[in-house]
């Protein structure tokens, strides 16, 4: 039978290394692309926009609506592929454990 501190102290190094891949994660940058590439979008792993490339052919008053939904699409593209790795992160640290649809950040 396990004793009480060893759970508590594999409790809090597990903890440990969920901070540090959050913080990890949270430096990575994903790129979102939508448009057959005419849009492009970078997020980081906290959800930041911190990069958007229009192609310049997008840039026309007249087609607004069209580059407003490549815009969504890209930043949603990027946003599936943070959520991804942040699965991935979790389900390595956890060895696969399912613990109730949890996501980082917490």
């Amino acid at each position: 039978m396990m004793n009480i501190q060893n759970l508590m102290k594999q409790a809090q190094m597990m903890q440990k290394k969920m901070q540090e891949e959050q913080a990890k994660l949270a430096e990575e940058e994903v790129e979102g692309i939508s448009g057959g590439g005419l849009v492009k979008i970078t997020l980081n792993g906290k959800f930041d926009m911190t990069k958007l490339n229009i192609d310049k052919s997008l840039l026309n008053p007249d087609e607004n609506d069209i580059l407003e939904d490549l815009i969504l699409a890209a930043y949603n593209d990027a946003k599936n592929k943070v959520d991804a790795k942040m699965s991935e992160s979790v389900s390595a640290l956890t060895g696969g454990l399912n613990l109730g649809g949890m996501k980082l950040p917490f």
